[in-house]
């Protein structure tokens, strides 16, 4: 009998599938074959559960059984132009604004006040709230892509190899 080996659940903020373009499914596949190569587990509402209540209250109850978090900060939402704090007396227009789901500001949110380690990645355009330098003592790396050089897909691996030793130490309790 062959027994498959434990996995540590990480918990995954990134959209479902359906809401991705191919590139962005991409680079959610390179994490996805990270998560995998470092014996973790990829824990996501809508693609590894379900919820049968709320989803925020999903989220709390997954992010209770995993030992670290992952935010994929993909865009969802484009405008050519806006408003920043309209009527105020810092009021600016903007430019090119992307925006990720919200969700990932509400799991962030939870993954932070849970003190597990997290990694954040995002792309070029998107800014905001956890997305923001400086914002988390979290360091804030951009989403590789099908086209990142392989210099950067190897970075891309050291710092997997730094955050899954802080997911270990969680998980085992040291």
């Amino acid at each position: 009998m062959q027994i498959a080996p434990m996995r540590i659940p990480v918990f995954v903020s990134s959209p479902s599938p359906d809401n991705l373009s191919p590139a962005q499914e991409a680079s959610a596949e390179i994490i996805h074959k990270l998560v995998l190569r470092y014996k973790l587990e990829w824990r996501a509402l809508g693609r590894s559960d379900y919820a049968d209540e709320l989803p925020l209250k999903e989220v709390l109850r997954m992010v209770r059984h995993c030992s670290g978090g992952i935010i994929l900060g993909f865009e969802q939402f484009r405008a050519p132009a806006g408003d920043l704090r309209a009527g105020s007396k810092n009021a600016d227009t903007a430019a090119g604004v992307s925006f990720p789901t919200p969700w990932n500001q509400l799991e962030a949110g939870i993954l932070f006040s849970a003190g597990l380690p997290m990694l954040i990645f995002k792309e070029p355009d998107i800014q905001g709230g956890v997305f923001d330098v400086g914002s988390t003592e979290f360091f804030v790396h951009p989403l590789p892509t099908s086209q990142s050089p392989r210099r950067a897909l190897d970075d891309l691996d050291l710092v997997f190899q730094r955050w899954v030793g802080k997911v270990r130490a969680h998980y085992y309790g040291d």
